[in-house]
């Protein structure tokens, strides 16, 4: 569990006085929380994907796109895997981050840009997603800090991520896999760097 109340602070030009965001918890997807991560989704899963697409080829996620995705990732969570965490804000589930073992990510194993740093076993942030009634919120923070904390209590000593390297005064929205300045505020740090924009970044829960 990750309860942190967020604090919104008045443009230039208000007042200081700090207004109170209603508290944010995250909570890792269980199959009880299986609705609730329906409800971030909403009716179509994110365009049919499901948070499939790493885990497939892209034969695979093609022929599943849609609600074959959708009861795929519900089938790993019955299974008693909890391959991410939900948000909740005020109580409301608000988005998701996809987290677990490299290996469990057929893709990004595959992939020649994120490949292996080194040998040592890994947990992967792949992908998030926020609810669009809750975006610019700063739930991404939320959701890593989450993660990791999950991660922690399933004994992962490295958690890794891919997040994009967002040019200041750009619209982070294509950055699924997540933006490198929200991952250094969290304590990841960069490891690799395969292109100019892309970083590969971990945070260490060795003690």
């Amino acid at each position: 569990l990750v309860r942190q109340p967020g604090y919104a602070i008045g443009q230039a030009g208000m007042t200081e006085a700090i207004q109170k965001r209603p508290p944010v918890e995250c909570f890792p997807l269980t199959p009880e929380r299986w609705v609730d991560l329906e409800e971030v989704f909403g009716a179509s899963g994110d365009g049919g994907c499901w948070c499939m697409w790493w885990r497939l080829t892209d034969a695979e996620y093609q022929e599943q796109r849609g609600e074959a995705n959708r009861w795929a990732m519900k089938k790993l969570v019955d299974s008693g895997r909890m391959p991410g965490v939900i948000a909740y804000v005020d109580g409301e589930p608000a988005g998701w981050c996809s987290a677990g073992p490299r290996e469990d990510f057929g893709r990004l194993e595959r992939s020649t840009l994120l490949k292996r740093v080194d040998s040592e076993p890994v947990w992967s942030i792949v992908c998030y997603y926020v609810n669009r009634r809750f975006r610019g919120h700063g739930l991404t923070e939320h959701l890593t800090r989450g993660a990791v904390e999950h991660a922690g209590t399933q004994g992962v000593q490295i958690i890794e991520a891919y997040p994009f390297e967002v040019a200041r005064g750009s619209s982070p929205s294509g950055a699924y896999t997540g933006v490198a300045d929200v991952l250094r505020k969290v304590g990841f740090v960069e490891v690799a760097r395969p292109s100019s924009d892309r970083p590969i970044m971990r945070y260490l829960l060795r003690k």
